[in-house]
């Protein structure tokens, strides 16, 4: 018996490490993007794991995602709090909302898997998982993205991309038909702490600029913060809420994704993410320097879907 469960063990171990380096080989590659700058217009191809989720009652996108292999979705548990998985569909490789997207493949969903602990209170946990109907080929507009490691550190300062079809500021009503990108550094928790008087945990980083400007806005939830190491790109972050869109002083919070490498790993039985442990050094160290405290949203919040 001993030995029987020792081979299942092993075996395991061997099929849950092939899988990771199976799909490490393929995560992070973007060989249509050729951008250097942000706040513009996508180029076709340039993110090919940003997914489009739509209503299927409406025909319309309420929030984006992340393809991280050729079953799987990530996104933020906010979105799915109404939304049921039979009224769910995906488009990948998506450029335009309304226009022809050669590209692009569409999927439904078989099942929504919204973190346990997600609080709608504190928007703490907000991450979520979206099973395809089938599984996608990957192609050079369809890619999964990496993911960033439990051991990973995001200093503060490090440049990281945002993307999106959400508005293109708080005022508007109608969202963007074109897929949008913009860059963004990484905000210290300590500093962000203070911009939302506290409740910031270790489960959310933070990015945007002093002078506001460029943020991720409704529209965006559930979308990929990635940054780039090496020859690969990484999640670091899920779009998850702020404080209107873009003001001088007040970040964007995202659902910080190496927190949850274990919880995610233990939803995906097969063909796990490939988890990349990123560093960065930034302007000011690690970006997590702060006294957590997790109490209820004191003040008026915008999720962005």
């Amino acid at each position: 018996m001993a030995f029987r469960i020792a081979l299942r063990v092993a075996g395991a171990l061997f099929l849950n490490i092939a899988g990771s380096l199976c799909q490490l080989d393929v995560c992070g590659k973007a060989p249509l993007n050729t951008r250097i700058v942000g706040g513009q217009s996508a180029l076709a191809g340039s993110w090919p794991w940003q997914v489009s989720i739509h209503r299927i009652t409406t025909g319309s996108h309420f929030c984006g995602g992340s393809l991280i292999n050729k079953d799987w979705v990530l996104s933020a548990a906010h979105c799915f709090q109404t939304n049921l998985a039979s009224n769910i569909k995906i488009y990948l490789g998506r450029q335009l909302q309304k226009g022809s997207n050669p590209n692009e493949v569409s999927r439904t969903v078989r099942q929504v898997i919204n973190h346990p602990n997600y609080g709608s209170s504190t928007q703490n946990n907000d991450i979520a998982l979206l099973r395809l109907s089938s599984s996608v080929t990957f192609t050079d507009y369809i890619q999964p993205v990496c993911l960033a490691a439990s051991d990973s550190t995001f200093a503060a300062g490090t440049k990281s991309w945002i993307t999106g079809w959400g508005k293109l500021n708080f005022a508007d009503t109608t969202l963007p038909n074109t897929l949008q990108e913009v860059q963004i550094p990484i905000v210290s928790s300590s500093d962000c702490n203070t911009a939302y008087k506290g409740i910031i945990t270790s489960n959310m980083v933070c990015a945007g600029l002093t002078q506001g400007g460029k943020d991720s806005c409704q529209g965006d939830s559930g979308g990929p913060m990635v940054n780039k190491q090496g020859l690969q790109w990484i999640q670091s972050g899920i779009v998850s809420f702020g404080r209107d869109c873009a003001l001088p002083n007040i970040p964007g919070v995202y659902t910080r994704v190496s927190q949850y490498q274990s919880w995610i790993n233990a939803q995906i039985n097969s063909d796990q993410p490939g988890f990349v442990s990123f560093t960065s050094t930034g302007t000011s160290g690690s970006d997590l320097s702060l006294t957590i405290s997790i109490i209820p949203l004191i003040f008026s919040l915008f999720l962005f879907s």
